[in-house]
């Protein structure tokens, strides 16, 4: 809630003063507003030159800071309820440039190619100089089953490059899971939602009645490309993992934004071996899990520096049909780092990649015999599909290789 403070005969107090209105600036401004409403070479109405100077002052406070008029509040509420139509990207201002800060998985977005850090410099013919972040994003939603070209410069390129995305109804389910090998699984968490930590415990139940005794020998926590989300079901997610500890807290100018987060004594994923996935496109609710586990020492964080999001907005409604966006506090990690535009450095740098199998004439394999047996049972169809996920995804292959050297070195310490 704002007020405006008032006036009094005597002189005020430090604080006063240091709040007080500054009515030199005020004068000025109602000078600029009525040289605009007199000469401006076209009428604009008082509305949308007090809506305009609104936006102005929140679109130089930082990215995620903006006034949200009725439509973009509508959006927003939108987007919050996980539904809506569009390609499916997360994006944010970076050097005045409308940048992608990831693709959600399964979208027109994702399997388009889009990635991490390219910028958007046209959509649908309308160059994005000058757009506002929620102008971008309501040119690029739409009716599903409308065409979207967008226009983007990538980093290492000469040249833009145009794509034909067809929108889409964006309703993402925020949870997968799959074994990558007998004993080690891989959970996959696409951005943070209500329900995601409950999805998360179920996946982990399952994975787990697949494995033998009924417990893994590891598993690969992938958080790439996941732009953040719902901050309560990060600190689930953390506490899957954690028995203790703080997960995150914030820090603020606000009395309600100062909160602190920790870990409860229940354990569900116990003390399996981890390695968490992270890259450019790791965001805000991402890189508070990370941040928590890594600082915690409770898992390798493997991959590329993360994004560096960590900051906290708060929606004020003013009336029912506009409201604020304002970034209100910072994210810490336990040990008191800040995520904001530092992001999470992994343990383990690994560059994403695809494997590539060097060709050899001389080698022969029992497949090659000619009458040779084929394999029986259910799990040959698994293992292939296994083998061809890891070999196009190099980080997620060296993830896995990880866990069955610490569990080489677990069992030699016994």
């Amino acid at each position: 809630m704002w007020a405006l403070p008032g006036t009094a005969a005597a002189a005020p107090d430090t604080d006063d003063a240091e709040n007080a209105l500054p009515l030199e600036d005020i004068q000025t401004f109602a000078e600029v507003f009525e040289h605009i409403k007199r000469a401006y070479v076209e009428d604009i109405n008082d509305r949308t030159l007090m809506r305009n100077a609104m936006r102005g002052m929140l679109n130089e406070l930082d990215p995620h800071s903006s006034y949200l008029d009725e439509e973009q509040y509508d959006s927003l509420r939108e987007s919050t309820e996980g539904a809506f139509g569009g390609i499916g990207i997360e994006v944010g201002m970076k050097d005045d440039r409308i940048t992608v800060v990831t693709p959600i998985d399964d979208t027109p977005a994702s399997r388009a190619g889009l990635a991490s850090r390219d910028v958007i410099v046209r959509i649908d013919g309308t160059s994005t100089e000058g757009l506002s972040l929620h102008e971008a994003v309501n040119l690029m939603r739409g009716e599903p089953g409308s065409e979207l070209d967008i226009t983007v410069l990538r980093q290492g390129e000469d040249s833009p490059r145009t794509l034909t995305l067809t929108r889409e109804n964006i309703q993402t389910e925020s949870v997968k899971h799959d074994m990558l090998a007998p004993g080690y699984g891989y959970l996959r968490i696409s951005q943070f939602q209500t329900r995601t930590a409950e999805q998360a415990l179920a996946a982990l139940t399952d994975m787990q009645a697949q494995s033998d005794g009924g417990a893994l020998n590891g598993l690969v926590l992938d958080l790439r490309n996941n732009p953040g989300g719902v901050l309560q079901a990060a600190v689930d997610i953390a506490d899957l993992f954690l028995d203790s500890g703080r997960v995150v807290y914030t820090e603020g100018r606000l009395a309600n934004s100062q909160m602190s987060f920790s870990a409860t004594p229940a354990t569900p994923a116990g003390d399996v071996a981890l390695v968490v996935l992270v890259n450019g496109g790791s965001a805000s609710a991402a890189e508070i899990v990370a941040g928590a586990l890594q600082d915690q020492g409770r898992g390798v964080i493997m991959g590329t520096e993360s994004f560096g999001k960590g900051s906290v907005q708060q929606v004020m409604p003013l009336g029912e049909r506009e409201a604020l966006k304002l970034t209100t506090a910072l994210y810490y990690t336990p040990d008191g780092r800040s995520i904001q535009a530092q992001g999470i450095e992994p343990d383990i740098k690994v560059v994403r990649g695809r494997l590539e199998v060097a060709d050899s004439r001389f080698e022969l394999r029992e497949s090659d015999l000619e009458g040779h047996l084929n394999a029986t049972g259910k799990s040959a169809a698994r293992d292939a599909s296994s083998a061809a996920r890891l070999r196009d995804d190099y980080q997620l292959s060296e993830a896995l290789n990880l866990l069955k050297a610490l569990n080489v070195v677990d069992r030699r310490r016994r």
